[in-house]
């Protein structure tokens, strides 16, 4: 299983397929810093929906210049994705010291 390559979040409504995925946000240019390192990636979301979670994300964060990606679930359809989100956000949490946040 590994994501597609990014694109803006503000195009994501048109790129991130029907039904349940998870989605990477990260920023554009730059780098945050969290407690223990620096990432681009600023959230992580596991949804039934994911175009209605992609357009509800660039709504609300419109002026923001995000960039997302979806996984590629090519093959895959036996994976449970909520305990797949649960395992990417634990290890970010454990290489950053915290969860990213918007």
């Amino acid at each position: 299983m590994r994501f597609c390559p990014w694109y803006p979040l503000s195009a994501a409504a048109t790129r991130v397929p029907a039904g349940e995925s998870v989605l990477q946000l990260r920023v554009a240019v730059g780098l945050i810093d969290y407690p223990s390192g620096k990432s681009a990636m600023v959230h992580y979301e596991h949804s039934l929906d994911a175009v209605a979670m992609v357009t509800a994300l660039a709504a609300s964060h419109a002026d923001r210049g995000l960039w997302c990606r979806h996984l590629d679930l090519e093959g895959d359809r036996d994976v449970d994705l909520a305990a797949f989100h649960a395992k990417l956000l634990a290890e970010f949490v454990r290489r950053f010291g915290r969860a990213p946040s918007l």
